[in-house]
């Protein structure tokens, strides 16, 4: 379980934006060709109006990726070493060289419970054979060196891993990323650290899935698709056919698009361009 998971970390891609939230190309020339300001924050206006964002940039306004062409969904950011925006990222992880978000968070917890487990088992074993050397009942060899190492190497590690998996629990209890814990996402109201806090039943069953059986098997079990998540100031209910319908986020065949994804957006936003 411990290489299954460590293996899913490392080669499940960090999920991206759909086409919904790219720039068309003839959206793109517009917007290149348009020299007044103003002109270019209504045509990012009027795309942003069928999508369901409800997140701000620092400043207020809606956040969009230059580098990647893309309104950003919430919980989206640009990660500037795999060089795309990432989908509800948490951070960029160098013990797996991969970006850590909704694709493969729980992979990533798992990873860190199985690799607390495999290190527990490792004390374990080579405990007896620890007590026999301190008490010098072990005969003289390399064996000495080995039966140190593997002690030693297995308890800095699980203290290390469980205080990261510690703090990734909490994270996940309160619904929050890394970044967020860091900086709270910001809304129409103002910024929120507890936005997208729907109680801990629900919040598990973002990350792990509603069935229980399946939570500690590493593939994704997770909710919705990284593109919208309930906020707390809403009714659940309400929303809950755009978390669950996946048919929306779908073109037709001659590549119209199906509905709407939220009806009523402000339209005296702003638009500000953020890496």
């Amino acid at each position: 379980m411990f290489s299954w998971t460590y293996w899913k970390s490392i080669f499940t891609p960090p999920a991206t934006p759909c086409k919904k939230f790219q720039l068309s190309y003839s959206d793109k020339q517009r917007y290149e060709m348009e020299e007044r300001p103003d002109a270019q924050k209504q045509i990012l206006v009027d795309i942003a109006r069928k999508l369901p964002i409800f997140t701000r940039a620092q400043s207020g306004a809606i956040r969009f990726c230059d580098r990647c062409q893309v309104l950003k969904p919430d919980r989206c950011h640009h990660c500037s070493v795999c060089e795309t925006c990432v989908l509800k990222m948490d951070h960029h992880c160098p013990w797996v060289n991969n970006c850590v978000g909704f694709s493969n968070y729980k992979l990533f917890l798992l990873f860190l419970a199985y690799s607390m487990l495999y290190c527990i088992f490792i004390a374990a074993t080579v405990f007896q054979y620890f007590l026999k050397f301190w008490v010098g009942d072990l005969p003289n060899g390399p064996a000495k060196f080995h039966i140190l190492f593997l002690m030693f190497v297995a308890l800095m590690f699980f203290v290390s891993l469980m205080f990261l998996f510690s703090y990734h629990c909490w994270l996940v209890a309160k619904n929050r990323s890394t970044l967020e814990a860091f900086s709270a996402p910001v809304f129409v109201s103002g910024p929120d650290r507890n936005g997208f806090d729907v109680g801990l039943r629900r919040n598990l069953q973002q990350v792990f899935g509603e069935n229980k059986r399946m939570w500690f098997i590493p593939v994704f079990t997770g909710q919705g698709n990284g593109h919208y998540f309930p906020l707390r100031s809403q009714n659940s209910e309400s929303h809950s056919s755009l978390l669950a319908n996946e048919d929306m986020w779908e073109e037709s065949d001659d590549g119209s698009e199906e509905g709407s994804l939220v009806e009523d957006v402000d339209p005296s936003v702003t638009i500000e361009m953020e890496d």
